[in-house]
């Protein structure tokens, strides 16, 4: 089965309600975007992978400066 959806204004779209279905998705729900050779996968974020990333989110300020920015440039 093939669903088709179109871009917006600021990269948004609505996932077709096949999509929807099958991914099991409610309003709120986090979803995860995976890249890899064959293409970009969508899956229903589990709430370790939500949970993880927001706990996360706080620690990454510290390598946020001006030097840090310079010294991992080229990396």
């Amino acid at each position: 089965m093939q669903s088709s959806s179109q871009l917006m204004h600021h990269n948004q779209t609505t996932l077709p309600e096949p999509v929807l279905e099958a991914l099991n998705l409610r309003e709120g729900d986090a979803i995860v975007f995976e890249i890899d050779q064959a293409g970009v996968h969508l899956r229903k974020a589990p709430l370790i992978d939500t949970a993880f990333s927001e706990a996360l989110q706080g620690t990454l300020s510290e390598w946020d400066s001006a030097a840090d920015n310079e010294a991992y440039a080229d990396l």
